[in-house]
């Protein structure tokens, strides 16, 4: 199986899983995230606790870049610090932005790694970054999110 077919697979996994895609017990944060240019939206919970990220969901509708994205976003954020997910957020956006491309540096990323060609689609990026920035104001204490 080629790299590309393999990336796809991921991004259907996720969006077609609802593993991440619910509302979670007593969250301590809870975000909204919106891309007006194409209508996706999201709505993130978080239950941090002592500085660590124990839980965390999402509901929203939108295309499968942007659900699979938040997806793999709160696989990779779950039990991390609230500082590990920032530096995660700032390595996202990095790569989507065509500013970090070595695979080495891309590693913590793990699944997030099959978003990378996104960069090659401007129409795109604002789908796969939504819940990322979503995460990011959620994490600063900001109430509202729009791209």
């Amino acid at each position: 199986m080629e790299l590309n077919q393999i990336y796809t697979q991921i991004l259907t996994e996720h969006n077609n899983s609802k593993r991440n895609k619910h509302h979670i017990d007593s969250p301590t944060a809870t975000l909204k995230g919106v891309n007006p240019s194409c209508g996706d939206e999201i709505s993130l919970e978080l239950r941090v606790k002592d500085g660590v990220i124990e839980d965390a969901g999402f509901t929203g509708i939108g295309c499968a870049i942007s659900q699979a994205s938040a997806s793999i976003m709160i696989d990779l954020i779950k039990g991390k610090t609230v500082e590990e997910a920032k530096k995660l957020v700032k390595l996202f956006l990095g790569m989507i932005k065509g500013e970090i491309t070595d695979e080495k540096q891309l590693e913590p990323l793990d699944e997030a790694i099959a978003l990378k060609d996104v960069a090659h689609m401007p129409a795109r990026v604002k789908c796969a970054v939504l819940g990322w920035h979503t995460l990011e104001n959620a994490v600063e204490g900001k109430k509202v999110t729009e791209e």
